[in-house]
């Protein structure tokens, strides 16, 4: 039997979309190693000029005025409206598609972000191609730019997104609730005692991870000032990214802080930091959410922008995952409060473990290495 040949779609070269994608890559590769895969960025492949531009606007976008993307995200008079460009988009890149396809001979593609999905989904229209089709869902919404007949299944983070994925109109035999994949590690334990002698943490204080996405976004600077009033004696770690800026500024008031703090650039052990750390601070993207709950962590989430992480704050404090709180100046408060009631932290801990979907990665992997061409 020929090695299947894969292609694995994400847009972003550091976002949750590709961490994602890399996740069903190497859980692709832990059960068949033969398997031929690609990993693209679709964004990139095709409109490797737009594709700048667009990150560039995006990012500016959610920094300064996050209520346009709330405005923009999902809204159904937008998407309505951006029909006609957006199939004349997909009409163009086609053809880019046609000659990656043609070359490659994928049996199976996978996407981690709609527009991707959206784009192949129209491929398959256009060229009458049967080329199974992958939607991996990597945010606790289903927004309506992943809603095309011609995807063969659905990868959702959660029974709660694969109801609303049928109110949208998908097949209940197409929605897979397996969760968002995420790098397997997370689901190993590690050395404790090597971590805490690395980073010179003290097993008698409590460890407070603080993360701002691979981009170190964020308002790190103000959480570190709101932390310095905790009443407890605390160990922060703070993770920067690729935010060399926000990194140079952190490492050259260290030693101005009062509480002590590990300031760290963009690292690959978020698995063993997590690990030793009692709670997180964060925002709550998909991929640091599933990492989260697998390490059964309990999240303070701190100004969700709106949409997608909107959306993940609400799902994870419903569930009792997580704390949120857009007052910045009194985390400090929101922390003292769960570090004086161990129950409190344990009830955390237990639901984190309740919603967590540890084989999201090993499932992904399996239902695309199941898929036969003639789905």
């Amino acid at each position: 039997m020929p090695a299947k040949r894969i292609i694995l779609m994400y847009i972003s070269e550091v976002s949750g979309h590709r961490s994602a994608a890399s996740a069903i890559e190497n859980a692709i590769r832990s059960i068949r190693p033969e398997t031929e895969i690609l990993s693209i960025n679709a964004f990139n492949y095709t409109n490797p000029i737009s594709e700048k531009i667009i990150n560039s606007l995006y990012m500016t976008v959610i920094k300064n005025t996050p209520q346009v993307w709330d405005y923009l995200y999902d809204n159904p008079k937008v998407i309505k409206n951006l029909e006609t460009i957006k199939k004349a988009i997909h009409k163009v890149n086609s053809a880019k598609l046609k000659s990656l396809f043609d070359k490659f001979r994928p049996d199976v593609v996978a996407c981690s972000q709609a527009f991707p999905c959206g784009m192949v989904a129209d491929f398959k229209k256009i060229y009458k191609s049967e080329l199974p089709l992958v939607a991996v869902l990597t945010d606790y919404v289903p927004h309506s730019y992943w809603i095309y007949d011609n995807i063969d299944f659905y990868i959702a983070p959660s029974d709660e997104v694969g109801e609303k994925l049928r109110e949208k109109g998908v097949p209940a035999y197409k929605i897979k609730p397996f969760g968002i994949p995420f790098d397997m590690k997370f689901n190993f334990p590690v050395d404790k005692k090597k971590v805490y002698s690395d980073l010179g943490l003290d097993t008698a204080k409590p460890v407070i991870l603080i993360m701002g996405g691979g981009h170190g976004l964020g308002p790190i600077k103000s959480i570190i000032t709101s932390l310095e009033k905790s009443k407890h004696k605390i160990q922060g770690i703070i993770i920067t990214g690729n935010n060399e800026k926000l990194y140079n500024s952190l490492r050259k008031n260290m030693p101005k802080f009062r509480q002590k703090f590990s300031i760290l650039p963009y690292v690959s052990n978020v698995n063993e930091l997590m690990e030793v750390s009692d709670i997180i601070i964060t925002k709550p993207g998909g991929i640091t959410t599933a990492e989260a709950l697998a390490k059964r962590l309990p999240m303070i989430i701190i100004n969700p922008i709106p949409g997608q992480e909107a959306s993940n704050a609400a799902y994870l404090t419903k569930a009792g995952a997580a704390l949120r709180t857009n007052d910045l100046k009194n985390i400090n408060v929101l922390l003292d409060e769960l570090l004086d009631n161990p129950e409190k932290l344990a009830a955390m801990k237990e639901a984190s473990g309740n919603i967590s979907k540890p084989n999201a990665s090993i499932d992904a992997a399996k239902l695309i290495l199941g898929i036969e061409t003639n789905v």
